[in-house]
């Protein structure tokens, strides 16, 4: 992997972690097409959306800062079904990120979603500790490569009554436990490998994935506003029939 593949790998990474398309689906299809592309387990993925971490700190530093012991409390128990899914099942969703079988159906479950996120539900509710531990499922099943991970969150945090905005920025703030948790997986099983493949390449994918990430999230609250997800919806199916091709 060359200099200009780990930039290219970072800027899709900045681009789809936060617009709701998938940025693992992305990485999967955009690697296959790479030649000689090698990375310990998944160490490389894992350092981009360690990159995109950093953009979720800093775009909401200051509200991060002020947020309540009960909303921590919400973050928590949203994580609770990640972190479960991640340890039993880490060797089954790394073998799904190198094989890409099912993009097709991912990449379409993403699609629908994202259609049906400019229809929010009739009557608004609270966050509350259950709605976020359903959204925390929402997370977990988001795991699947192709299955956008804020596409699915902000879908059911909408269809559950939370305001847009309310659950995007849940959505984003939910990402940091799960991120920091794979980066650890990853480090731990793959830490004999790791010093033999870091390079300064790598460094260079997770800045351009911090840098691009941060207008990412604005362009998803943009979105949100504009009841405009049905296009994010259309380039999901786009790109599950994309995904055939290229198998």
């Amino acid at each position: 992997m060359d200099i200009f593949q780990a930039g290219f790998l970072g800027l899709v990474q900045g681009l789809t972690e936060f617009l709701p398309v998938s940025s693992s689906g992305h990485l999967v299809l955009i690697q296959k097409l790479m030649p000689n592309f090698s990375q310990p387990g998944i160490v490389f993925d894992v350092l981009l959306h360690f990159g995109t971490f950093f953009a979720v700190i800093i775009y909401f530093n200051k509200k991060i800062l002020k947020l309540s012991s009960k909303y921590w409390q919400y973050i928590a128990i949203g994580s609770v079904p990640a972190v479960i899914a991640g340890v039993l099942l880490k060797d089954i969703f790394e073998g799904m990120f190198r094989a890409g079988t099912f993009l097709l159906l991912e990449f379409l479950i993403s699609g629908v979603l994202n259609l049906l996120v400019d229809q929010p539900a009739k009557k608004e509710k609270p966050l509350g500790m259950s709605n976020s531990f359903i959204i925390g499922i929402s997370q977990a099943v988001s795991i699947v490569p192709a299955i956008s991970r804020s596409g699915t969150t902000i879908f059911t945090g909408v269809k559950l009554g939370i305001k847009k905005e309310e659950v995007a920025q849940f959505s984003f703030l939910l990402s940091l436990p799960a991120i920091l948790g794979a980066n650890l997986l990853e480090i731990i099983s793959h830490k004999s490998e790791i010093a033999n493949f870091i390079s300064i390449n790598y460094f260079i994918g997770f800045f351009v994935a911090f840098v691009v990430g941060l207008v990412s999230i604005k362009l998803v609250y943009k979105f949100l506003e504009m009841n405009k997800f049905k296009y994010f919806g259309y380039y999901c199916i786009l790109m599950g029939i994309v995904s055939l091709i290229i198998k």
